[in-house]
């Protein structure tokens, strides 16, 4: 539910992502609509056995693109100060935390 959640937010409020979109990528908004449409299209995936793996997998992959903003947020924390530096360097272990999490749920039994 975290997933499709945090996906379906990408078009709640997509000014949240565009703040935190390093400035190198091209067409930020469309960027933040097809990372929240995969988010969330794959969080449903978990929910049957038959897609898991895939959509593990495409979860893995999307949390490795989207590490970047979250570099990007950790290493200009000054432009974001709603947010304390500590815990915009936490998140980066996190992602990787979270990669496992997937990985692993999605290779455990279902019957």
């Amino acid at each position: 539910m975290f997933f499709i959640l945090a996906g379906a937010n990408h078009f709640l409020h997509p000014a949240i992502y565009l703040k935190i979109m390093p400035p190198v990528l091209p067409f930020p908004l469309p960027l933040i609509y097809l990372s929240g449409f995969l988010e969330s299209a794959f969080g449903l995936g978990l929910f049957f056995p038959g897609l898991q793996r895939l959509a593990a997998k495409g979860l893995i992959l999307l949390l490795l693109a989207i590490l970047p903003a979250n570099v990007y947020m950790a290493l200009h924390a000054d432009l974001f100060p709603g947010f304390h530096p500590a815990l915009l360097w936490l998140r980066l272990p996190f992602q990787f935390i979270l990669m496992a999490s997937v990985h692993w749920a999605a290779r455990q039994r279902r019957y």
